[in-house]
Formats: C-alpha cells, sequence, structure tokens
C-alpha cells in the first residue's frame, strides 16, 4: 500500500498498543487533538484516556512520570511535541533514563521511546526546528534511531517500541506528508542496521532523516552527467552500524557524509573519522561533510540557505573527484 511517513506512524503506534496493553502514549496534546502532527488521532478515541494520555506541558514530568512507569513493567511512548522543547527533559533523560539500567547493574530496565520531531523545512518559528540527535548519541545508555520513509516508520516505531532499551526515536518532520510504499507483511531491515538505499559505483554518500530524501534526489541528478552515487541510510545513530558504509567506501574510494544538524561535533564528524580509520588505504579523497552551519538555527524566512539542499550535496561529491 501506499501512504504518508506520518500515517504509516499512526499505524506503527495502533500496531503497538493492539499488541500490548502495557503499551502506554503520553504527550502533549496527544489524546484529545492527535498531536500538532497528528501522529496519534484517533488513538484516545479507540484505546482510552488511560492509554493516550494527554500530559500538562512539562517535558521534564513527562519523562519522569515514563520512568516510573517503565520501570513498573509499562512500555510508554512519549512525544516530545518540537525538536526544540526536549531540552527541558534533558536532565531526566541523561542522570536517569540513560543510567538506570548500568545503575542497577542490569536489575531494572527501561523500555521506553521518546519520539521527537526534528530537523527544519517546515517554515516554524524559534525553538520549533533543531537537530538534537548528537547531544543522545553521545550519552552511553541511550539508542537513537530516525526513520526516512513510510515503510521504515511503520517497523521502525513498533520495533522500538518492543526493546527493552531506552531509545530516542527521531521522525523527520518535514517528510511526514511525502508518501511511499508501506509493506505490512514484514520489516525490510533490524531495527539497528544501516541500508543501501541507491547503489552506486562511483562514491558514497552516507546520511539519515530528512536529508535521504535530498541525497536520492542528489544521486538521481548525478546520473544524468554520468556519475553514480551511492546512498547509504544510517536509520541508527547510535549505535552506528557502519559496516555497509565500509564496503561502500571500499568499492567508491570516496565518501561524503550529509546531515542537517551544524558540523561542529556533529555525527558526520564520527562518522568521517571512523570510514578514514577503516578504509584509509581505500579512499582517493578526504571524506567531506555537507551539514548545517555552526549557528543557531535560524529564522523561518532564511531556512533555506541553512538546511543542506541538492546543490550542496553535488557540490561535495564534486569536490571529492577534484582531489
Amino acid at each position: 500500500m501506499t501512504t504518508t511517513l506520518g500515517k504509516a506512524l499512526t499505524l506503527g503506534l495502533r500496531r503497538a498498543l493492539e499488541n500490548d496493553d502495557k503499551v502506554v502514549i503520553m504527550g502533549e496534546d496527544v489524546g484529545k487533538l492527535g498531536g500538532v502532527f497528528r501522529i496519534t488521532d484517533g488513538l484516545q478515541k479507540d484505546f482510552g484516556e488511560e492509554r493516550v494520555i494527554d500530559t500538562p506541558l512539562a517535558e521534564s514530568g513527562i519523562i519522569g512520570t515514563a520512568i516510573g512507569l517503565a520501570i513498573r513493567g509499562y512500555r510508554p511512548v512519549c512525544e516530545i511535541q518540537f525538536d526544540g522543547f526536549v531540552y527541558p527533559a534533558y536532565d531526566q533523560i541523561v542522570s536517569q533514563v540513560a543510567k538506570m539500567h548500568y545503575r542497577s547493574q542490569g536489575r531494572v530496565r527501561v523500555p521506553m521511546v521518546i519520539r521527537i520531531p526534528f530537523g527544519g523545512g517546515i517554515g516554524a518559528v524559534e525553538h520549533h526546528s533543531e537537530s538534537p540527535e548528537a547531544y543522545f548519541a553521545h550519552t552511553a545508555g541511550l539508542k537513537v534511531v530516525a526513520c526516512s520513509t513510510p515503510n521504515d516508520a511503520y517497523w521502525m516505531i513498533q520495533q522500538a517500541i518492543t526493546s527493552d532499551d531506552p531509545i530516542v526515536f527521531l521522525e523527520p518532520k518535514r517528510r511526514y506528508w511525502e508518501k511511499g510504499e508501506l509493506d505490512l507483511e514484514s520489516p525490510a531491515s533490524p531495527l539497528h542496521a544501516s541500508r543501501v538505499v541507491q547503489p552506486g559505483t562511483d562514491v558514497t554518500v552516507v546520511t539519515y532523516g530528512p536529508l535521504v530524501r535530498t541525497c536520492l534526489d542528489a544521486a538521481a541528478a548525478a546520473l544524468e552527467d554520468g556519475r553514480s552515487i551511492e546512498v547509504v541510510d544510517l536509520r541508527t545513530i547510535s549505535p552506528l552500524d557502519l559496516d555497509p558504509v565500509y564496503e561502500s567506501v571500499r568499492r567508491t574510494g570516496r565518501c561524503v557524509v550529509v546531515h542537517e544538524a551544524p558540523s561542529n561535533l556533529g555525527v558526520s564528524a564520527e562518522v568521517a573519522a571512523r570510514v578514514t580509520e577503516k578504509c584509509f588505504y581505500s579512499l582517493e579523497a578526504p571524506v567531506l561533510r555537507v551539514t548545517g552551519f555552526d549557528t543557531p538555527y535560524p529564522a523561518a524566512r532564511v531556512e533555506e540557505e541553512y538546511l543542506p539542499d541538492l546543490d550542496r550535496v553535488l557540490d561535495a561529491v564534486d569536490r571529492s573527484f577534484g582531489f
């Protein structure tokens, strides 16, 4: 079937609620309104106010409550309404969620999912467009994933909910309305596995989340100029699954890493370092990066100047061939 990424998430959450009565969804306006992006639309009506819970506007309280539920055997799914709203809950996530399992020597598990719409591209106001993934990927004890297609959204949210680990689940908000194929029979990949989404022979482009679509468009444009780009969707940011990336780079000899977050100490820096360590003798050029700029996220009027686009990806590919 064909559906949007947002609708696929709704279907995945519905399936999780049906499969396990210990799954609860909680967040600001997730119930009666169905969420600002309507991802939880209709779920409170069908599953009741005790399983799809409208919370106060208090992110620290949402996460703190979910920790208690998770310890007592529930599987809470917390929605952070916008990426920029997660910071009041950062102390709970880093000091409690990430450490509880280790602090208890494995006796206590915290099986919870923290859903965060992330990235720009929707013309939002301040605090509504951020790319906070590096904060969480740097935190031992958390797992961080990012879906990019309806099929991944549907399966990854269910896989995350059934996991015994706390998972930060990043959703590319500007892709909520984009359509794609959804296979309801079986997942295409395990949760923490990267995947080649566009085979190629000349250069490896590594990305995740909202920029997978951008890199696929760049690959299509490059093909018209006779250049073959292989696109790898990381899908999981922590732990990183880089074996498909290494295998690709050893064939192509070139690598460009693309993400929307700022460059300084971002995910791309870690990927570039590891690729250089593992594939040094295969590289024909340095690993290059295409990222957002090292500034606070800009006002909506100029966000198109900030977001990596097709031209910036193709420029990096051209520079890679210039070495």
